[in-house]
Protein backbone atom coordinates (compact mmCIF):
# COMPACT_ATOMS: atom_id res chain seq x y z
CA UNK A 1 0.00 0.00 0.00
CA UNK A 2 1.32 3.45 -0.87
CA UNK A 3 1.66 5.86 1.85
CA UNK A 4 1.74 9.58 2.40
CA UNK A 5 1.91 12.18 4.97
CA UNK A 6 -0.22 14.86 5.65
CA UNK A 7 -0.79 17.87 8.49
CA UNK A 8 -3.46 17.67 10.15
CA UNK A 9 -5.50 19.82 12.16
CA UNK A 10 -7.14 18.71 15.59
CA UNK A 11 -7.70 21.74 17.19
CA UNK A 12 -6.35 24.94 18.03
CA UNK A 13 -2.50 24.68 17.50
CA UNK A 14 -3.06 20.85 17.41
CA UNK A 15 -1.69 20.27 14.39
CA UNK A 16 0.16 16.45 13.90
CA UNK A 17 2.21 15.04 11.02
CA UNK A 18 0.05 12.02 9.65
CA UNK A 19 0.93 8.98 7.98
CA UNK A 20 -2.06 8.22 5.84
CA UNK A 21 -2.49 5.49 3.00
CA UNK A 22 -3.19 6.97 -0.59
CA UNK A 23 -6.75 6.12 -2.44
CA UNK A 24 -6.91 5.46 -6.20
CA UNK A 25 -9.25 8.05 -7.90
CA UNK A 26 -12.83 7.64 -8.44
CA UNK A 27 -14.80 8.02 -11.33
CA UNK A 28 -14.10 11.61 -12.74
CA UNK A 29 -11.48 12.46 -10.79
CA UNK A 30 -7.86 12.62 -10.64
CA UNK A 31 -4.89 12.21 -8.23
CA UNK A 32 -2.73 14.78 -7.89
CA UNK A 33 0.56 14.46 -5.94
CA UNK A 34 0.83 18.05 -4.28
CA UNK A 35 3.69 20.29 -4.79
CA UNK A 36 3.05 23.38 -3.92
CA UNK A 37 0.23 24.81 -1.39
CA UNK A 38 0.22 28.42 0.07
CA UNK A 39 -1.38 29.08 3.63
CA UNK A 40 -4.50 31.27 3.41
CA UNK A 41 -6.06 33.30 6.41
CA UNK A 42 -8.82 31.12 6.70
CA UNK A 43 -6.19 28.24 7.32
CA UNK A 44 -4.59 30.82 9.82
CA UNK A 45 -8.11 30.90 11.51
CA UNK A 46 -8.52 27.28 12.00
CA UNK A 47 -4.79 26.43 12.94
CA UNK A 48 -4.99 29.75 15.43
CA UNK A 49 -8.67 29.26 16.68
CA UNK A 50 -10.20 25.71 15.74
CA UNK A 51 -12.41 28.13 13.64
CA UNK A 52 -13.43 30.22 10.83
CA UNK A 53 -15.62 32.52 11.62
CA UNK A 54 -19.09 30.63 12.79
CA UNK A 55 -17.16 27.08 10.76
CA UNK A 56 -15.88 25.04 13.45
CA UNK A 57 -14.09 21.92 13.24
CA UNK A 58 -16.00 18.79 13.93
CA UNK A 59 -13.27 16.44 13.18
CA UNK A 60 -9.63 16.34 12.01
CA UNK A 61 -8.85 18.49 8.99
CA UNK A 62 -6.14 18.63 6.10
CA UNK A 63 -5.85 22.21 5.87
CA UNK A 64 -4.89 24.07 3.07
CA UNK A 65 -6.67 24.88 -0.79
CA UNK A 66 -3.96 27.01 -2.65
CA UNK A 67 -2.38 24.61 -4.53
CA UNK A 68 -0.85 23.20 -7.36
CA UNK A 69 0.42 19.69 -8.13
CA UNK A 70 1.39 17.19 -10.95
CA UNK A 71 -1.00 14.28 -12.19
CA UNK A 72 -0.28 10.97 -10.89
CA UNK A 73 -3.40 8.59 -11.68
CA UNK A 74 -6.63 9.28 -13.54
CA UNK A 75 -9.66 7.59 -12.28
CA UNK A 76 -12.47 6.31 -14.85
CA UNK A 77 -13.82 7.99 -17.45
CA UNK A 78 -11.40 11.48 -17.38
CA UNK A 79 -10.01 11.22 -20.62
CA UNK A 80 -8.92 15.30 -21.13
CA UNK A 81 -5.83 14.85 -18.90
CA UNK A 82 -2.80 12.95 -18.54
CA UNK A 83 -0.66 11.42 -16.02
CA UNK A 84 2.25 13.94 -15.89
CA UNK A 85 0.51 16.93 -16.28
CA UNK A 86 1.08 19.86 -14.15
CA UNK A 87 -2.45 21.49 -12.88
CA UNK A 88 -3.39 24.37 -10.72
CA UNK A 89 -6.82 23.13 -8.37
CA UNK A 90 -9.84 24.78 -8.11
CA UNK A 91 -10.91 23.84 -4.54
CA UNK A 92 -14.45 24.46 -4.41
CA UNK A 93 -17.13 21.53 -5.30
CA UNK A 94 -20.11 22.96 -5.71
CA UNK A 95 -23.13 21.00 -7.16
CA UNK A 96 -22.69 21.52 -10.82
CA UNK A 97 -19.04 20.03 -10.13
CA UNK A 98 -18.50 16.57 -11.35
CA UNK A 99 -18.30 13.66 -8.19
CA UNK A 100 -20.16 16.63 -6.22
CA UNK A 101 -24.07 15.62 -6.95
CA UNK A 102 -24.22 13.39 -3.84
CA UNK A 103 -24.61 13.86 -0.30
CA UNK A 104 -22.72 12.51 2.61
CA UNK A 105 -25.57 9.82 2.28
CA UNK A 106 -24.70 9.25 -1.42
CA UNK A 107 -27.97 10.60 -2.41
CA UNK A 108 -27.89 12.39 -5.72
CA UNK A 109 -29.77 16.18 -5.11
CA UNK A 110 -30.25 19.11 -8.38
CA UNK A 111 -28.43 21.69 -8.89
CA UNK A 112 -29.20 24.82 -6.81
CA UNK A 113 -30.27 28.21 -8.60
CA UNK A 114 -27.36 29.49 -8.10
CA UNK A 115 -25.58 26.26 -9.87
CA UNK A 116 -28.11 26.73 -12.42
CA UNK A 117 -27.63 30.53 -12.91
CA UNK A 118 -23.56 29.68 -13.59
CA UNK A 119 -22.80 31.43 -9.84
CA UNK A 120 -21.84 28.35 -8.47
CA UNK A 121 -19.43 30.42 -6.10
CA UNK A 122 -22.66 30.71 -4.19
CA UNK A 123 -23.73 27.33 -4.09
CA UNK A 124 -25.78 26.16 -0.92
CA UNK A 125 -24.34 22.55 -1.31
CA UNK A 126 -20.53 24.03 -2.08
CA UNK A 127 -17.64 21.65 -0.47
CA UNK A 128 -14.64 23.81 0.15
CA UNK A 129 -11.18 21.82 0.50
CA UNK A 130 -9.88 22.87 4.37
CA UNK A 131 -13.25 24.24 4.91
CA UNK A 132 -15.54 22.95 7.98
CA UNK A 133 -18.60 24.87 7.02
CA UNK A 134 -19.97 21.31 5.95
CA UNK A 135 -19.62 17.95 7.50
CA UNK A 136 -17.94 15.50 7.11
CA UNK A 137 -15.38 18.37 6.33
CA UNK A 138 -13.62 17.98 2.60
CA UNK A 139 -9.52 17.80 3.45
CA UNK A 140 -7.29 20.35 1.76
CA UNK A 141 -4.18 20.31 0.09
CA UNK A 142 -1.62 19.99 3.06
CA UNK A 143 -0.53 16.63 2.37
CA UNK A 144 1.53 14.09 -0.20
CA UNK A 145 -1.62 13.42 -2.71
CA UNK A 146 -5.22 14.12 -3.11
CA UNK A 147 -7.84 12.67 -5.39
CA UNK A 148 -10.17 15.61 -7.05
CA UNK A 149 -12.76 16.05 -9.63
CA UNK A 150 -11.16 16.20 -12.89
CA UNK A 151 -13.51 18.97 -13.92
CA UNK A 152 -11.41 21.61 -11.54
CA UNK A 153 -7.80 21.03 -12.19
CA UNK A 154 -6.60 23.20 -14.73
CA UNK A 155 -3.31 22.62 -16.64
CA UNK A 156 -0.56 25.35 -16.34
CA UNK A 157 -0.48 27.39 -19.61
CA UNK A 158 3.30 27.26 -20.13
CA UNK A 159 6.23 25.39 -18.87
CA UNK A 160 7.64 28.42 -17.58
CA UNK A 161 4.77 29.17 -15.17
CA UNK A 162 6.61 27.45 -11.58
CA UNK A 163 4.00 25.88 -9.14
CA UNK A 164 4.58 28.63 -6.50
CA UNK A 165 3.09 30.68 -9.23
CA UNK A 166 -0.07 28.37 -9.81
CA UNK A 167 -0.69 27.79 -6.29
CA UNK A 168 -1.64 31.93 -6.31
CA UNK A 169 -4.44 31.02 -8.94
CA UNK A 170 -6.92 30.77 -6.08
CA UNK A 171 -6.40 34.02 -4.08
CA UNK A 172 -5.26 36.06 -7.76
CA UNK A 173 -9.29 34.33 -8.82
CA UNK A 174 -10.80 35.86 -5.57
CA UNK A 175 -9.20 39.50 -6.96
CA UNK A 176 -10.27 38.77 -10.77
CA UNK A 177 -13.98 37.86 -9.41
CA UNK A 178 -13.84 41.13 -7.57
CA UNK A 179 -12.45 42.88 -10.46
CA UNK A 180 -15.77 41.85 -12.67
CA UNK A 181 -18.07 42.66 -9.88
CA UNK A 182 -16.82 46.33 -10.47
CA UNK A 183 -16.80 46.13 -14.26
CA UNK A 184 -13.61 47.69 -13.74
CA UNK A 185 -11.89 49.39 -17.00
CA UNK A 186 -8.69 50.61 -18.26
CA UNK A 187 -8.04 53.95 -17.42
CA UNK A 188 -10.20 53.74 -13.92
CA UNK A 189 -8.18 54.43 -10.68
CA UNK A 190 -8.47 51.99 -8.06
CA UNK A 191 -7.99 52.73 -4.07
CA UNK A 192 -6.78 49.10 -2.07
CA UNK A 193 -7.64 48.51 1.55
CA UNK A 194 -4.87 46.14 3.09
CA UNK A 195 -2.10 44.67 1.68
CA UNK A 196 -2.26 41.01 2.76
CA UNK A 197 -2.07 38.33 -0.12
CA UNK A 198 -5.50 39.53 -1.31
CA UNK A 199 -4.49 43.05 -1.36
CA UNK A 200 -1.39 42.52 -3.01
CA UNK A 201 -3.45 40.82 -5.88
CA UNK A 202 -6.05 43.20 -6.40
CA UNK A 203 -3.23 45.95 -6.92
CA UNK A 204 -1.32 43.36 -9.47
CA UNK A 205 -4.88 42.94 -11.33
CA UNK A 206 -5.61 46.44 -11.01
CA UNK A 207 -2.29 47.36 -12.93
CA UNK A 208 -2.90 44.28 -15.59
CA UNK A 209 -6.35 45.46 -16.40
CA UNK A 210 -4.82 48.96 -17.29
CA UNK A 211 -5.99 51.15 -13.96
CA UNK A 212 -4.33 54.42 -14.74
CA UNK A 213 -3.89 54.77 -11.23
CA UNK A 214 -2.97 51.87 -8.22
CA UNK A 215 -3.14 53.06 -4.70
CA UNK A 216 -2.77 50.73 -1.33
CA UNK A 217 -3.53 51.59 1.91
CA UNK A 218 -2.32 49.70 4.94
CA UNK A 219 -1.34 50.16 8.43
CA UNK A 220 1.39 48.32 8.24
CA UNK A 221 4.20 50.23 6.94
CA UNK A 222 6.49 47.39 5.53
CA UNK A 223 3.75 45.65 3.45
CA UNK A 224 3.42 49.27 1.74
CA UNK A 225 7.08 49.29 1.17
CA UNK A 226 6.76 45.68 -0.29
CA UNK A 227 3.62 46.82 -2.59
CA UNK A 228 5.18 49.91 -3.74
CA UNK A 229 8.90 48.71 -4.22
CA UNK A 230 7.41 45.35 -6.56
CA UNK A 231 5.66 48.13 -8.67
CA UNK A 232 2.18 46.82 -8.00
CA UNK A 233 0.69 50.47 -6.58
CA UNK A 234 1.48 53.48 -7.41
CA UNK A 235 1.09 55.29 -4.01
CA UNK A 236 0.68 54.03 -0.41
CA UNK A 237 -1.36 56.11 2.30
CA UNK A 238 -0.13 54.89 6.05
CA UNK A 239 -3.11 55.55 8.09
CA UNK A 240 -2.55 57.19 11.15
CA UNK A 241 -5.21 57.20 14.04
CA UNK A 242 -7.91 59.33 13.72
CA UNK A 243 -9.09 60.90 17.22
CA UNK A 244 -12.80 60.38 16.41
CA UNK A 245 -15.53 58.29 18.57
CA UNK A 246 -18.24 59.07 16.09
CA UNK A 247 -17.36 56.21 12.95
CA UNK A 248 -19.15 58.28 10.38
CA UNK A 249 -17.50 61.14 11.12
CA UNK A 250 -14.06 58.68 11.76
CA UNK A 251 -14.63 57.33 8.34
CA UNK A 252 -15.27 60.30 6.38
CA UNK A 253 -11.95 61.87 8.21
CA UNK A 254 -10.12 59.29 7.22
CA UNK A 255 -11.37 58.79 3.37
CA UNK A 256 -10.33 63.03 3.35
CA UNK A 257 -7.07 61.89 4.41
CA UNK A 258 -6.35 59.59 2.09
CA UNK A 259 -7.42 61.19 -0.88
CA UNK A 260 -5.47 64.61 -0.20
CA UNK A 261 -2.93 62.64 -0.03
CA UNK A 262 -2.65 60.88 -3.15
CA UNK A 263 -4.04 63.66 -4.94
CA UNK A 264 -7.56 62.26 -5.71
CA UNK A 265 -10.10 64.84 -4.67
CA UNK A 266 -13.15 63.20 -6.33
CA UNK A 267 -12.36 59.64 -5.00
CA UNK A 268 -11.75 56.68 -6.78
CA UNK A 269 -13.45 54.48 -9.73
CA UNK A 270 -13.16 51.24 -7.51
CA UNK A 271 -12.32 50.87 -4.13
CA UNK A 272 -11.14 46.99 -3.14
CA UNK A 273 -11.78 46.60 0.76
CA UNK A 274 -9.52 43.66 1.18
CA UNK A 275 -8.73 43.87 4.62
CA UNK A 276 -12.05 43.16 6.23
CA UNK A 277 -11.78 45.67 9.15
CA UNK A 278 -14.78 47.80 9.29
CA UNK A 279 -13.21 51.19 9.75
CA UNK A 280 -11.80 50.32 6.38
CA UNK A 281 -15.65 49.08 4.61
CA UNK A 282 -16.80 52.29 6.34
CA UNK A 283 -14.05 54.86 4.77
CA UNK A 284 -14.59 53.17 1.39
CA UNK A 285 -18.03 54.45 1.37
CA UNK A 286 -16.37 57.97 1.14
CA UNK A 287 -13.20 57.38 -0.79
CA UNK A 288 -15.08 55.89 -4.05
CA UNK A 289 -16.45 58.72 -6.23
CA UNK A 290 -19.62 59.39 -7.30
CA UNK A 291 -20.67 56.97 -9.27
CA UNK A 292 -17.84 54.50 -8.61
CA UNK A 293 -17.44 51.16 -6.92
CA UNK A 294 -16.87 49.74 -3.77
CA UNK A 295 -15.84 46.00 -3.70
CA UNK A 296 -16.11 44.35 -0.38
CA UNK A 297 -13.92 41.42 -0.62
CA UNK A 298 -15.29 38.21 0.42
CA UNK A 299 -18.74 39.52 0.94
CA UNK A 300 -21.58 37.31 0.36
CA UNK A 301 -22.24 38.31 -3.73
CA UNK A 302 -18.46 38.76 -4.27
CA UNK A 303 -17.32 35.92 -2.61
CA UNK A 304 -14.86 33.70 -4.18
CA UNK A 305 -15.54 33.36 -7.56
CA UNK A 306 -16.49 31.51 -10.95
CA UNK A 307 -15.11 30.91 -14.14
CA UNK A 308 -12.16 32.58 -13.35
CA UNK A 309 -9.24 30.00 -13.17
CA UNK A 310 -8.45 29.85 -17.30
CA UNK A 311 -8.11 33.63 -16.88
CA UNK A 312 -6.38 33.49 -13.94
CA UNK A 313 -3.47 31.35 -15.42
CA UNK A 314 -3.53 32.62 -18.63
CA UNK A 315 -2.09 36.09 -16.32
CA UNK A 316 0.17 33.80 -14.55
CA UNK A 317 1.36 32.59 -17.83
CA UNK A 318 1.56 36.12 -19.11
CA UNK A 319 4.58 38.95 -18.63
CA UNK A 320 1.44 41.20 -17.01
CA UNK A 321 1.53 40.12 -13.63
CA UNK A 322 5.93 40.67 -13.44
CA UNK A 323 6.93 39.79 -9.72
CA UNK A 324 3.74 37.97 -8.66
CA UNK A 325 5.97 35.38 -7.15
CA UNK A 326 7.67 37.65 -4.91
CA UNK A 327 4.33 37.69 -3.09
CA UNK A 328 6.11 33.87 -1.75
CA UNK A 329 8.72 35.26 0.44
CA UNK A 330 8.73 31.48 2.67
CA UNK A 331 8.50 28.18 1.67
CA UNK A 332 8.92 25.35 3.78
CA UNK A 333 8.69 21.07 3.76
CA UNK A 334 6.08 19.74 4.91
CA UNK A 335 6.56 18.27 7.94
CA UNK A 336 7.31 21.86 9.36
CA UNK A 337 3.75 22.77 8.58
CA UNK A 338 3.41 24.27 12.40
CA UNK A 339 6.08 26.18 11.81
CA UNK A 340 4.63 27.86 8.38
CA UNK A 341 1.57 28.74 10.49
CA UNK A 342 3.50 30.01 13.18
CA UNK A 343 5.66 32.29 10.42
CA UNK A 344 2.22 33.55 9.65
CA UNK A 345 1.33 34.22 13.03
CA UNK A 346 4.67 36.66 13.60
CA UNK A 347 4.62 37.76 10.31
CA UNK A 348 8.43 38.62 10.30
CA UNK A 349 10.58 35.61 10.77
CA UNK A 350 13.86 35.00 12.85
CA UNK A 351 15.88 37.46 10.61
CA UNK A 352 13.00 40.38 10.89
CA UNK A 353 11.83 39.85 7.57
CA UNK A 354 8.61 40.18 5.91
CA UNK A 355 6.33 37.24 5.65
CA UNK A 356 4.12 37.70 2.94
CA UNK A 357 2.73 34.00 1.69
CA UNK A 358 4.22 31.37 2.70
CA UNK A 359 3.79 28.00 0.36
CA UNK A 360 4.60 24.27 1.91
CA UNK A 361 6.08 21.60 -0.60
CA UNK A 362 4.60 17.85 0.23
CA UNK A 363 7.77 16.44 -2.34
CA UNK A 364 10.38 17.78 -0.18
CA UNK A 365 9.36 16.19 3.49
CA UNK A 366 12.66 15.87 5.22
CA UNK A 367 11.28 14.20 8.11
CA UNK A 368 13.35 12.48 10.55
CA UNK A 369 12.46 11.09 13.79
CA UNK A 370 9.72 13.71 14.05
CA UNK A 371 6.71 10.49 14.84
CA UNK A 372 6.09 9.51 11.31
CA UNK A 373 8.23 5.93 9.79
CA UNK A 374 11.10 6.97 8.32
CA UNK A 375 10.80 6.18 4.41
CA UNK A 376 7.25 7.26 3.77
CA UNK A 377 8.58 11.30 2.74
CA UNK A 378 5.59 12.51 0.50
CA UNK A 379 6.44 10.22 -2.49
CA UNK A 380 4.30 6.90 -3.15
CA UNK A 381 6.35 3.57 -3.09
CA UNK A 382 5.71 3.33 -6.97
CA UNK A 383 8.69 4.34 -8.74
CA UNK A 384 6.69 5.62 -12.01
CA UNK A 385 5.12 7.96 -10.11
CA UNK A 386 7.96 9.52 -8.21
CA UNK A 387 9.67 9.71 -11.78
CA UNK A 388 6.44 11.69 -13.11
CA UNK A 389 6.73 14.31 -9.82
CA UNK A 390 10.28 14.62 -10.61
CA UNK A 391 10.41 15.08 -14.17
CA UNK A 392 7.76 17.34 -13.96
CA UNK A 393 9.25 19.41 -10.82
CA UNK A 394 12.70 19.53 -12.80
CA UNK A 395 12.53 23.00 -14.01
CA UNK A 396 11.31 24.45 -10.85
CA UNK A 397 13.14 25.67 -7.94
CA UNK A 398 14.76 23.17 -5.19
CA UNK A 399 12.45 23.40 -2.43
CA UNK A 400 14.82 21.13 0.29
CA UNK A 401 15.03 23.73 1.35
CA UNK A 402 13.74 27.81 3.10
CA UNK A 403 14.03 30.26 0.47
CA UNK A 404 13.66 33.71 1.02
Amino acid sequence: MSLQHAAVLHGPKDLRLETRPVSQPAHGEAQIAIVASGLCGSDHHYYTHGRNGAFELKAPLVLGHEAAGVITALGPGVTHLRIGQRVAIEPGLACNSSNSNNDSHGHGHEQCRYCVDGRYNLCVNMRFCSSAKTFPHLDGTLQGYMNHPASLLFPLPTDDCSFEAAALAEPLSVTLHAARRASFRPGQTALVFGTGAIGVLACAVAKAQGASRVCAVDINPARLAFVQSRGFADSTVCLSRIDEADPIKRATLGAAQILEQVGEKEGFDAVFECSGAEPCIQMGVFAARPGGKLVLVDVLGVFRYHDTWPEALALLGSAKLQGVEDLVTHRLPLNRAREAFELVSRGVDDEGRLVMKVLVDSTTDETRGDGVEEGNKGFTEEPSRNSSIVSACGSTRTWARVLY
